[in-house]
């Protein structure tokens, strides 16, 4: 029998569900915050963004940074974490081509690659017109964490999010390359930490606070893992960072973030191909299309604190403008929670655990304050649509 978990506790969530008045997010995303108006910070910001920043002004501070950045003698001068997709395919294609940099494309390999996600990435580097390079680790290594993580956190993605954070930083390190350009910074924009709205960089101590579900380092070797093992999947020493003088920025600070036209950008400029579907869990056809595996991700989010794929892809929508809350909620109500089907048995034999088991994970991770059982099965106490019908 797997121990049932303490998610307020573990994730330090409020006990009485509450719902941003303005979008279909609730105050279980770890880390959000919401106003005496009852406004998220996400949608704070996104007032921000369209009152208050000065995109000019931004440009100009991005002009700038590619100038002091820049390298004459065909050396890469910035470094793209990529899969081929949308966001970092708009950053690649803009920092190229607009801001004449010569970016080095870097994808931390996906952990079961779907079609799609292959071929838009081999369109992006042959059509694009980029260097890449693909970080592929020890398969059994990291089919040996995903277990682990779907066992021990609830999420099968934490390996993959290890090295795809800290890949692009062993790249930068070893091509003598200072500047690190992400997309969007996922804690302002979809609420979270809000220290740095403000500021185009984020600091290498904020990286294990943001990204990493907390596990001791001593966790993975208790299981069998050791420092070679690990290594692919960990940050460069932080003597090495710091002596490489690297600097991690977000595109989302210098350019107004839009998901949506980020990939009507990267349709237009090298092929960029939605599904042929929508993703399980959602509406949508053409983000996080690249991996079998992401779908466990979000189903599990949404276990642990009743948000699912749709509501955070509805509350951006509705921040962008792009569709009204009412729209978002009726979204939220049809898809969110459904459970991914398509690729459930290669994911239990990916993570080599039985469907028992992992049925027994995922009802340990239903909090007493999100959850109840009826006649129907499982089904939230408060979703969105009671309280806007209420």
């Amino acid at each position: 029998m797997i121990e049932k978990r303490d998610v307020i506790k573990q994730y330090n969530l409020p006990s009485e569900v509450g719902f941003c008045v303005r979008c279909t997010m609730s105050n279980q995303r770890p880390r959000i915050t919401f106003d005496e108006e009852g406004v998220c910070s996400a949608c704070r910001f996104a007032d921000y963004k369209r009152e208050v920043i000065d995109w000019t002004a931004r440009e100009k501070e991005l002009k700038d940074l590619c100038d002091r950045h820049r390298k004459d003698n065909g050396e890469y001068d910035v470094i793209v974490p990529c899969s081929g997709g949308k966001d970092g395919g708009f950053v690649a294609h803009q920092l190229k081509y607009h801001y004449g940099m010569n970016p080095l494309t870097v994808t931390w390999a996906p952990l079961k690659a779907t079609e799609i996600g292959r071929r838009n990435l081999d369109n992006f580097i042959r059509l694009g017109g980029f260097d890449n390079v693909l970080g592929t680790p020890n398969g059994t290594v990291t089919r040996r964490l995903t277990q682990l993580a779907t066992r021990h956190l609830g999420d099968p993605f934490q390996p993959f999010i290890y090295g795809q954070t800290n890949y692009p930083m062993h790249q930068a390190v070893q091509n003598d390359v200072q500047l690190i350009m992400y997309g969007e910074n996922g804690e302002v924009e979809y609420g979270g930490d809000m220290k740095n709205a403000n500021s185009p960089t984020r600091a290498i101590q904020d990286h294990d606070k943001h990204y990493f579900s907390g596990l001791p380092p001593e966790f993975w070797s208790e299981h069998g893992l050791s420092a070679a093992d690990l290594h692919p999947f960990t940050a460069p020493s932080y003597d090495r960072i710091m002596s490489n003088r690297t600097e991690i920025h977000f595109m989302g600070y210098y350019k107004n973030w839009d998901p949506q036209e980020n990939f009507y950008y990267c349709r237009d400029n090298y092929g960029f191909e939605p599904n042929t579907e929508r993703s399980e869990g959602t509406y949508s056809k053409y983000a996080s299309i690249d991996d079998k595996i992401d779908g466990y991700h979000y189903y599990l989010g949404y276990i642990k604190f009743g948000i699912g794929r749709t509501t955070s892809d509805t509350a951006h929508e509705i921040r962008d403008q792009k569709i009204t809350r009412e729209e978002g909620i009726a979204l939220v109500r049809r898809y969110d929670g459904e459970f991914p089907q398509k690729y459930y048995h290669e994911f239990l034999e990916y993570c080599d655990i039985s469907d028992e088991e992992f049925r027994e994970i995922v009802d340990s991770w239903r909090s007493d304050h999100l959850w109840k059982q009826t006649g129907n099965g499982w089904e939230l106490k408060k979703p969105v649509w009671h309280e806007a019908e209420g």
